[in-house]
């Protein structure tokens, strides 16, 4: 089809974006609208009073002021997925109030909310509002978190641990070590980043007094989601909340949660009788947002004479910030589960602990554990190579799970890996990138004093489990189709994917196709955006959808033309006879008074199985400058499986977005908190993002295998970018550095200062 599934088709909502007629949160603005400031603890540690408000409540245009007083009848902000410990207790909580009361733990905690007539108002009264502050001691970090005698972020916390379980055989995996030939050992650690989308969050409360109820237009990863987190906060029916979602830009995972101030504007929208409006800006982003990534991993790799791996063990310690955020605690368990790679290793354990400190709260961010366990992975393999004398390529070869071993049950979690070809897509890298050809290149940076080097990462991840999504496609008067899904689009393309597999069945140009998500009003259900999960799920409901309808609109068109439904075709926006010139529009058939509402629409639902394996080979090559310690990107080389392609173009641009992420977190982007937990690293003047001039052209290609977890055989690909980049730049910096200086390490980011160091190290 034309514009079916397969097809390379531009995004239809680009014209729209691209020329600045987007909506987004920030662009509504209800008549009489209130605007509103939080005000935020400035210690990471502190005892509090609010001491004076007077003077601020006195001050032109300010219309209320909350503090935890006035909101105590407010729910707390959830923890949806704690961990437990390993004996079966319960890990520590960390009960989360809108507003803190009487201290707070990390700098940027809401301790009040300003609403005035204007935001300039607002911060002037924030400004305004008098607090009195006995500081105390704070942990900036894991390790300082974990010491002997260290202050305690929750007293009922001992050592500060949120929780310490484990995965796998313990026993099996120490007795493989004792006798093990060979052992290699690295502690990893996974830096801490901001996810910097380009629209801040924000929201809109209205409240209606006559049902009882708000419209809270928010910046989402899916409506329905927030409208179950919200209303427990709010002690309201989740129904009596609709919640709308505009145009977002950008999401990582970090848009996916309910924060403090959606509540506080909805109580702040009913007390005041107006709509409240909130938005935040790049300084209450940094210190607000759910920070991501953040762990120190001791890993242990046992291997035979030949390279062949035995078993694996690690120490997994997750930083969760002061508070544990809706997903926090689980996202470091997820991590762990994926340790396994794309190894056969038969024997493998892991420990697994959540860390408190007096920092923001992390969470899923583009990946959500998974690329945190393929760069440990990756990292460890890496090391196995240089430790073993094996070239980075073959000793991945000796110990991948072949495509015989397909279905392959994990040694941990109980996962099943139901297709791969992983020697295929590393062997397809390889040729692209030409490997073999290195040396030569080597050379010639060495005769311009550079030091260059070249990494690879195999990763798998899993994408797409858990609930499905029921999707709505209706065909309206004008000829037009509409479709309801419940997942949110946050620059993906889902108004082009969705729309390809409705062409797919109905052959209707996509831009006679209207994708719309994002209300509560319009759309009984769905999960949202999230672990890659809108293709493969809300994709598969949209073909499932379009089915529907085009078997019933052939069914109508047959009535109406008094034909067999066997010999009607639907082209181009008409129905019509096979062999003949007799023929119906789609909006004729829309306007027949035959076309009764049921047969209008198609219905699809799709519950996923199992998750979908998403896996690929990433090969980076890096040229370093001694002096300085920059480091360019000289060639990015990537093949991905990815089971089938519904759009390439909307696939590259998902892929190169995850790499430059990855690269970003490898090379640039560090989370920077003081002794006092204090964060030095809170604009983009201290906090530094990739750019254009950061990235070579970025090859990239599939090498598909289709899943068998879903009737197309998608898998997902929306965070596999940010999987295998990390791993790849680092063992590429890594191989500059130790061929030319014996350095066998170095922590992301791998900073000029960083290089420098290291070199310094090892002359010495």
């Amino acid at each position: 089809m034309k514009f079916g599934v397969g097809q390379a088709i531009r995004r239809v909502e680009d014209q729209r974006l691209v020329t600045g007629r987007g909506r987004y949160t920030d662009d509504f603005a209800p008549e009489a609208c209130l605007h509103a400031i939080t005000l935020r603890s400035p210690h990471a540690h502190a005892d509090f009073t609010v001491a004076d408000l007077g003077a601020a409540r006195a001050m032109t245009g300010v219309r209320l002021i909350l503090t935890s007083d006035n909101v105590g009848h407010l729910g707390d902000v959830p923890c949806l997925a704690p961990v437990d410990n390993g004996d079966g207790s319960k890990g520590a909580e960390s009960p989360r109030p809108v507003l803190a009361r009487g201290t707070a733990r990390y700098v940027g905690e809401p301790v009040a909310f300003v609403v005035a007539d204007t935001a300039a108002q607002a911060r002037d009264a924030a400004e305004a509002i008098v607090i009195d502050w006995s500081p105390k001691p704070a942990v900036p970090d894991i390790r300082s978190a974990l010491k002997d005698g260290a202050p305690l972020v929750w007293a009922h916390a001992p050592g500060n641990i949120v929780f310490d379980t484990s995965i796998g055989d313990k026993s099996k995996v120490d007795a493989i070590f004792a006798t093990a030939p060979r052992i290699v050992k690295r502690e990893i650690e996974n830096n801490r980043v901001v996810a910097n989308y380009m629209e801040p969050r924000g929201c809109i409360a209205e409240h209606d007094e006559a049902s009882g109820g708000w419209t809270i237009t928010v910046t989402s990863q899916g409506v329905h989601n927030m409208q179950g987190m919200l209303a427990p906060i709010l002690k309201c029916e989740p129904e009596t909340l609709r919640v709308v979602t505009p145009d977002v830009g950008g999401g990582f995972g970090t848009k996916g949660f309910v924060y403090n101030e959606y509540a506080l504007a909805a109580e702040a929208a009913k007390i005041l009788k107006r709509p409240v409006k909130w938005i935040a800006d790049r300084a209450d982003h940094f210190v607000s947002d759910a920070h991501g990534r953040d762990s120190i991993v001791i890993a242990e790799l046992a291997l035979d004479d030949e390279g062949r791996f035995l078993a694996m063990r690690f120490d997994w310690m997750g930083g969760l910030g002061a508070y544990l955020h809706i997903y926090g605690p689980y996202i470091h368990y997820l991590g762990a589960t994926m340790l396994t790679g794309v190894y056969k290793t038969p024997a493998i354990h892991v420990r697994v602990r959540g860390v408190f400190s007096n920092t923001t709260p992390t969470d899923a961010y583009r990946g959500a554990g998974r690329p945190e366990a393929a760069y440990v992975l990756e990292r460890l393999v890496d090391a196995a190579a240089r430790e073993t004398g094996l070239p980075q390529d073959e000793i991945r070869k000796r110990n991948f799970i072949s495509p015989d071993q397909m279905p392959y049950k994990t040694p941990i979690a109980d996962r099943t890996y139901d297709t791969g070809h992983f020697a295929a897509h590393l062997a397809r890298a390889l040729e692209s990138s030409d490997w073999s050809g290195f040396d030569k290149r080597a050379r010639a940076s060495n005769e311009k004093r550079k030091a260059r080097g070249v990494g690879l990462a195999t990763y798998i991840e899993c994408t797409a489990w858990g609930e499905g999504e029921d999707v709505t496609a209706t065909l309206e008067k004008d000829g037009f189709v509409t479709v309801l899904s419940g997942t949110q689009a946050n620059g993906q393309g889902h108004e082009t994917a969705y729309a390809q597999f409705i062409s797919q069945h109905l052959d209707l140009p996509v831009d006679r196709i209207r994708v719309v998500q994002g209300d509560t009003a319009r759309i009984k259900s769905g999960a949202g955006t999230g672990g890659s999960r809108s293709i493969p799920v809300g994709g598969v409901a949209s073909h499932l959808a379009g089915q529907a309808l085009a078997k019933n609109i052939t069914t109508l068109a047959a009535d109406i033309l008094e034909a067999s439904q066997r010999d009607i075709e639907l082209v181009g926006g008409e129905a019509r006879i096979k062999g003949t010139d007799r023929r119906i529009s789609f909006a004729d058939i829309a306007n027949s008074p035959k076309a009764k509402p049921e047969l209008l629409k198609g219905d699809g639902s799709f519950v996923p199985p199992d998750a979908t394996y998403p896996n690929g080979t990433h090969v980076a090559e890096v040229e370093i400058d001694p002096d300085t310690g920059a480091v360019e990107l000289v060639s990015y080389h990537i093949c991905d499986d990815f089971g089938r392609t519904v759009n390439p173009l909307l696939l590259a641009g998902q892929v190169h977005g995850g790499v430059v992420q990855g690269v970003g977190q490898a090379l640039l982007e560090h989370t920077v908190y003081d002794d006092d937990a204090q964060l030095l690293s809170a604009s983009f003047m201290d906090y530094c993002m990739p750019r254009a001039d950061n990235l070579p052209p970025i090859h990239f290609e599939t090498l598909n295998v289709p899943s068998t977890t879903n009737p197309l055989g998608i898998k997902g690909a929306g965070e596999a970018g940010s999987i295998g980049s990390c791993p790849a730049v680092i063992n590429a910096v890594v191989d500059a550095l130790d061929r030319r200086f014996g350095v066998r390490h170095i922590d992301m980011p791998a900073t000029p200062r960083r290089i420098r160091e290291a070199i310094r190290a090892a002359k010495s």
